[in-house]
């Protein structure tokens, strides 16, 4: 069985068990441990092995891409198309998520007593939220140049890493040859090591894959799928338009590709996106994905999908326009055009500065929730449905840098074998 059907397998086999956990023994000690002891430590085991390659993979993909790319000013243009893609394709996915709310209008059916009932459930998680840092502004852009990046990569601030891995690979290009080539070599050296370590994180996957969903599924069960079920599927219905139908075109027009051949050959990356709920912990099957399977040069794929891991958020901001006006229809705010408008902006500039981890986005909602009046503690409502929502969106912004690294992919190199 190849590895892909042996992680979808387990993927399966834990939604299984773990609904039918939740539904008949819900709350039960035994559930309860063999969430912390059993299906938790080794979901968290294989999340960690891949989080623990994404610093040094970064770092190694960026700079030997810079490196063979050789002419900063081919650096730039590469730059300015990526960075272009991510920006319209994150406003599209937006737009399809506040046209879906202007016609399904979900919100209007949570009735008061559910309100009061779930914010109580989730107040401390909400406190927690509002507790980080949310600013997003020029303290931010400055903020991407690290003053240490040993200490950036420590704390998995990826912007900063990224930051540091372009202008020291840069540099590499501008020194003499003979002084760069050793350094060179390390860095080749130090990405065939990484790989190989993913290697060893992917064997892991099926186990892995099986107890993240098992936790997920045994705790929640359906139960607040119920109770906000226009808004799940409200959201559920953007991403997978913004997957099936945009993300699509965009493939086809842009990157020249048959787009089942697309999504057939992303499949390893959607299960691995879905599971971990993570765009950093992904990273490494996307490039061996986009490489692999779907023919890109090994200089874009390293260029573009680190830098899409962090600031290609398709699904996230498509998730935080449509949660932003939920909740705004559930506390009776009604936002004019020129208001939502405001949650477009800021839902595709925000989602830029959310962390590629599960959760990521939630703090810096809270700032498109400020700027049109919804109260912070409604962020409340949400919580219970957020694990689920989170692997959806992830999933959406892991394909969507895929689609990204296949358009700049193609515009280097007029002529792609076709598939």
């Amino acid at each position: 069985m190849k590895l892909h059907s042996k992680i979808l397998l387990g993927l399966t086999a834990g939604a299984v068990t773990g609904g039918v956990a939740n539904a008949l023994a819900d709350g039960q000690p035994w559930v309860t441990w063999i969430s912390d002891n059993l299906a938790g430590p080794v979901g968290q085991i294989f999340l960690r092995m891949l989080l623990m390659t994404v610093v040094p993979l970064v770092f190694a993909s960026i700079v030997l891409g810079i490196v063979s790319v050789g002419d900063v000013r081919h650096l730039g243009r590469l730059g300015i198309k990526t960075l272009g893609y991510f920006l319209v394709s994150t406003a599209l996915a937006v737009t399809i998520g506040l046209v879906l709310v202007n016609v399904l209008d979900p919100g209007s059916g949570v009735n008061s007593a559910i309100r009061e009932e779930l914010l109580s459930t989730y107040q401390t998680q909400a406190e927690g939220i509002r507790d980080r840092p949310t600013t997003f502004g020029i303290e931010t852009l400055v903020n991407i140049v690290p003053r240490n990046p040993i200490q950036a990569a420590a704390q998995m601030d990826m912007l900063a890493v990224i930051f540091f891995s372009v202008v020291f690979g840069t540099a590499l290009t501008l020194i003499p040859p003979a002084t760069a080539q050793p350094m060179i070599r390390f860095t080749e050296a130090l990405g065939e090591v990484i790989v190989k370590v993913i290697d060893m994180a992917m064997a892991l996957a099926p186990y892995g894959v099986f107890g993240l969903i098992f936790v997920v599924a045994s705790r929640f069960g359906w139960h607040l799928l119920e109770v906000l079920g226009m808004y799940v599927a409200v959201v559920l219905t953007g991403l997978f338009l913004h997957a099936a139908v945009v993300q699509s075109a965009l493939v086809r027009t842009l990157g020249g590709r048959n787009p089942l051949q697309f999504w057939k050959g992303a499949r390893k990356s959607i299960i691995t996106a879905f599971s971990t709920s993570s765009s950093n912990a992904t990273l490494p099957t996307n490039i061996s994905v986009a490489e692999k399977e779907l023919g890109v040069d090994p200089r874009i794929a390293g260029f573009v999908l680190p830098l899409g891991a962090t600031m290609n958020m398709n699904g996230t901001a498509l998730y935080e326009g449509v949660t932003v006006l939920f909740l705004a229809r559930v506390f009776g705010i009604d936002l004019a055009i020129g208001q939502q408008m405001v949650v477009v902006i800021l839902s595709v500039v925000t989602a830029v500065g959310a962390a590629g981890v599960p959760g990521g986005s939630l703090p810096l909602m809270l700032i498109v929730m400020g700027a049109v009046g919804v109260p912070p503690e409604a962020i409340g409502l949400i919580l219970g449905v957020d694990r689920i929502l989170d692997m959806c969106r992830t999933t959406v912004n892991v394909t969507g840098d895929l689609s990204a690294a296949v358009f700049v992919s193609r515009s280097e190199r007029p002529e792609p074998a076709d598939g």
